[in-house]
C-alpha cells in the first residue's frame, strides 16, 4: 500500500486536488452526517471516486467515531487512512498502527513541546505518517522545528471543536511557516470548489473536506466537484 503523503503527491501529479474525506460521525456544529448512510460502503465508495486517502475521526464524545470505525474502514479499502483523534499517549499511537491507520494526527494545541516530540517519534517507530496539526503561527514554528514532513492547518479552532467561523485565510497566513519540503493540508472549513481553490492558491497542496462531502445529496459528485476544483487554482 502506498504511504499517505505519497498517495496524496500522486494524486497531485495526475493533475487532481488531493481531496481526503474526512470519516466525522458527527459535527459538533452541523450534527449527525451519516443518519441512513453505511460508513463502511460510502468509504468504498470514495476510493471507487479517486480520493487518494481517507480520514477516520475516532474520538467518540464530540464526533461520534470508534477505533472500531477506524478498523472497520482501514480493513475495507487500500488507500491509506488517518486517525483524527486527540492522540495523547504512545498506547493510542500503537494502537492506531494495530488498526490500520497509515498516519496519525498529532494536534499541536493539545500538545506540549516533549509531548509533541514524543509522539512524532513514537508514530516513525510504529511505521506511521504523523501529520502534525497547526492552527496559530507559534504552532507552525513547532512543527518547522520538529522538522515535520506532513503538516495541517485547522483553519477552525479545534479547542473550540471548530465551531468557530474560521476560513482558509488561517492556511494563508501560515502557509509561508511550513517546515521545508512539507506537504501542507488545509483542513476545516473547505465547502465548495472556490475554498478549495482559495486553500490551494494559499500553499496547500491538499485539502481535508467532511461536512460539505456528507451533506450533499450525492456524496461522491460533491467530491468530484472539490476534486476537479484545482483546474483554477492557479
Amino acid at each position: 500500500m502506498t504511504g499517505f503523503a505519497a498517495a496524496l503527491r500522486r494524486c497531485a501529479g495526475a493533475g487532481r486536488v488531493p481531496v481526503v474525506p474526512d470519516f466525522k460521525p458527527v459535527s459538533p456544529a452541523a450534527g449527525p452526517l451519516f443518519a441512513g448512510r453505511d460508513m463502511v460502503e460510502q468509504a468504498r465508495r470514495m476510493e471507487r471516486a479517486g480520493a487518494p486517502a481517507l480520514s477516520v475521526v475516532t474520538e467518540g464524545a464530540h464526533f461520534g467515531g470508534s477505533p472500531a470505525l477506524l478498523s472497520a474502514i482501514a480493513g475495507a479499502v487500500r488507500i491509506p487512512v488517518l486517525r483524527k483523534d486527540f492522540i495523547r499517549t504512545v498506547e493510542q499511537v500503537e494502537q492506531s498502527a494495530r488498526l490500520g491507520a497509515r498516519a496519525v494526527l498529532l494536534i499541536c494545541a493539545c500538545l506540549g513541546p516533549g509531548e509533541l516530540e514524543r509522539l512524532y517519534r513514537a508514530a516513525h517507530s510504529c511505521g506511521l505518517e504523523p501529520l502534525v496539526e497547526t492552527h496559530t503561527q507559534e504552532e507552525m514554528r513547532r512543527a518547522a522545528a520538529l522538522g515535520a514532513q506532513l503538516v495541517g492547518v485547522n483553519n477552525r479552532d479545534i479547542l473550540a471543536l471548530e465551531k468557530d467561523g474560521g476560513t482558509v485565510a488561517t492556511t494563508a497566513r501560515l502557509a509561508a511557516g511550513r517546515p521545508a519540503g512539507a506537504l501542507l493540508i488545509s483542513e476545516s472549513g473547505i465547502e465548495t470548489p472556490a475554498d478549495v481553490r482559495a486553500a490551494c492558491r494559499a500553499g496547500a497542496q491538499a485539502v481535508l473536506v467532511g461536512t460539505a462531502i456528507w451533506r450533499a445529496g450525492d456524496p461522491v459528485a460533491a467530491y468530484h466537484a472539490l476534486a476537479r476544483a484545482g483546474a483554477g487554482a492557479g
